[in-house]
This record gives structure tokens, C-alpha cells and sequence, in this order.
């Protein structure tokens, strides 16, 4: 049995997670059970459980000003955190999944590959790269740019002007786990369309807004290389 360890095992995603029949043993350890920010915490928690992998789902994202507002908080988790974990691994020799986000990408043309330039939007973005970059030192790694949500739809409005891959946490978790495998990168989310077109599918009741800059309207990634890997 594929014996996986992950952090951030207390928030939304590991929650969802956790509602899945797999075959694979996940262990999900909150921050008082292994701190990205303290390096002797992950050194501990590695000594223990022994994994020979690591989901990395500790993270800071919601709400998105708080990226703004307390930067040195950003930085410590997203980048800090990352890179600890990172280097832990690296010792170790064990692989490392990262969730990096779409929003790494500029969102001016959209359809972005893997391999496009990138170009953080916002501060979140730059948090998320910055984590990624030490992840992308490290050969033995798993990056997926990923644009996800919870179900329901957390908000009462959706952009009708802006598009992206979102897709709900139960369904990403279905392509995730035929990925677990794979190294390198790979954009993973869900057809490309408006933020609205995605959001009325569950609300009918949602309302359109439309983004008059505070969001880049092509936010939207190429798939091939995720929908070639799960064929």
C-alpha cells in the first residue's frame, strides 16, 4: 500500500480528501503535528511516520487580501514553509506534491502551457511561485497548477467576464489521484469558461459581475498535458 504523508491534513481540501475510498494510506497531520515554518518540526514528523512521500497541502490562501495586508505572513507560510519542506526532503530523499495555483500565470491571453512565462497577478500568486520555486529545484517532485474550489460555490457572485479552469474540490481529487506517479508540471482543473457559466451549473441564483481590472480576464490554462497523463 503507497503510504502518503500530507500537511495541512486539518483544512478544506485534506477534508475532502479524506471522504475518498483509495487504496493509498494517507496521513494527515495538523500544524501542532508538524509546522512547515519550524524545521526541527518536520524533521520530527519525518523520523516518525517515514514516508517516501509528502503532499504539501499546508498553505495560506483565503481570505486573498490578507496576501496584501500581512506580506510577512505570506512569505513565512507559502515560501518559507515550502522551502523548509523542500529542504527536508531533499534530505531525506523523499518526493514532495506541491500545489502551485493558476494564478502564477499573467492571465492576459490564457491557455497557458506548462512551459509559458509566468507572471503572478497578485500576491497570493507570488507567494504561491515563490514556493514553487524551491519545489521546482528539486527533481524528485510533483508541481500541479491547480484551480480548484469548494462545492458549493462560496460566493453570491461570479465573474461573467473572466475566464478559468475551475473545478470542484471532488472532482479535481478523481484526476489527482491517477497523477500521484507522475514528476514534473502539470496545469490540472476543469474546463476552460467563465466564472459564471462554472458557478450557475450548482446556483442558479448566482449573480454576474464583471471585472473592471481587480481580475485578469484570461485566466484559463491548456490541459493537454494533464488530459494526455490520464489517458
Amino acid at each position: 500500500m503507497k503510504k502518503i504523508l500530507v500537511t495541512g491534513g486539518d483544512g478544506r481540501f485534506a477534508d475532502e480528501l479524506k471522504k475518498f475510498k483509495t487504496n493509498i494510506k494517507f496521513t494527515y497531520l495538523n500544524k501542532e503535528k508538524l509546522n512547515i515554518c519550524n524545521f526541527k518540526s518536520i524533521i520530527k514528523a519525518i523520523k516518525k511516520y517515514k514516508p517516501k512521500t509528502i503532499l504539501h497541502l499546508a498553505g495560506l490562501s483565503r481570505p486573498m487580501d490578507i496576501h496584501e495586508n500581512n506580506i510577512g505572513k505570506s512569505i513565512s507560510i507559502n515560501v518559507i514553509g515550502t522551502a523548509n519542506l523542500v529542504m527536508a526532503c531533499s534530505v531525506y530523499k523523499i518526493k514532495i506534491i506541491y500545489f502551485s495555483t493558476s494564478y502564477i500565470y499573467p492571465g492576459t491571453k490564457g491557455a497557458y502551457k506548462e512551459t509559458d512565462p509566468l507572471l503572478p497577478w497578485n500576491n497570493y500568486g507570488w507567494s504561491k511561485l515563490g514556493g514553487e520555486c524551491s519545489v521546482q529545484m528539486y527533481k524528485n517532485s510533483l508541481i500541479l497548477r491547480a484551480c480548484m474550489t469548494q462545492k458549493p460555490f462560496v460566493h453570491k457572485k461570479a465573474y461573467a467576464n473572466v475566464k478559468s479552469n475551475f473545478i470542484y474540490h471532488e472532482d479535481f481529487i478523481k484526476k489527482f489521484l491517477k497523477l500521484l506517479n507522475k514528476k514534473g508540471i502539470y496545469n490540472i482543473g476543469g474546463k476552460s469558461q467563465t466564472i459564471y457559466n462554472f458557478a450557475k451549473k450548482n446556483n442558479y441564483e448566482i449573480k454576474k459581475i464583471y471585472s473592471k481590472g481587480e481580475f485578469p480576464l484570461n485566466q484559463n490554462m491548456n490541459l493537454n498535458k494533464l488530459n494526455k497523463a490520464l489517458k
